[in-house]
């Protein structure tokens, strides 16, 4: 089902998963509890269980429910985010193996989109990739996206994006692994 700016906060994502825009590439995506749907996106993309996930944040509340309690999130990062950055934490134990390809650390970052914002705001923090098939490009095309119509439940937007993928900072390893726009 295709949503539109004036109705996409009105539908239940609980057991659903839904592809959006984020301030980088179109991401495919469902709450962070809703494990059947992990299994499934990584299904649609034929994703090796190895390769990790993100979790989406709208803000620092919900950052601090999914890592580890003593871990501080520095002035250097906070003042990246919202925006292109990814950072990789100690996790705690409510964020699921499957997640993190059974690691104990997790990726997380607060997007600068307004969708994406207004879906966290309002649905809670939510594990998202990159829409694509597994090693191909991220889909940037709204006509592209449409290739994934029968496999989600909701998509969310039509617009064309052109940014490159986020930054991502290993803050437990102090290291840059992808270097984008942002640098640390």
């Amino acid at each position: 089902m295709f949503l539109n700016s004036n109705n996409y906060l009105d539908y239940d994502l609980k057991n659903k998963i839904v592809i959006f825009p984020t301030d980088t590439v179109y991401g495919i995506g469902c709450l962070y509890k809703d494990i059947d749907s992990i299994r499934k996106i990584y299904d649609i993309k034929d994703r090796d269980f190895s390769k990790p996930m993100v979790i989406l944040c709208s803000n620092f509340d919900q950052i601090r429910t999914l890592i580890e309690r003593d871990q501080e999130i520095p002035d250097y990062i906070r003042k990246h985010w919202p925006g292109k950055l990814t950072v990789i934490f100690f996790k705690n134990s409510s964020v699921n193996n499957l997640i993190t390809s059974g690691k104990q650390t997790v990726g997380i970052r607060i997007p600068g989109n307004k969708i994406s914002l207004d879906l966290l705001n309002k649905y809670g923090p939510m594990v998202v990739t990159s829409l694509n098939l597994s090693n191909e490009p991220a889909i940037t095309k709204f006509s592209d996206v449409l290739k994934f119509e029968n496999k989600v439940d909701f998509i969310i937007g039509s617009v064309n994006l052109d940014a490159e993928p986020s930054t991502v900072y290993d803050l437990t390893q102090k290291k840059t692994l992808r270097q984008g726009e942002i640098k640390i």
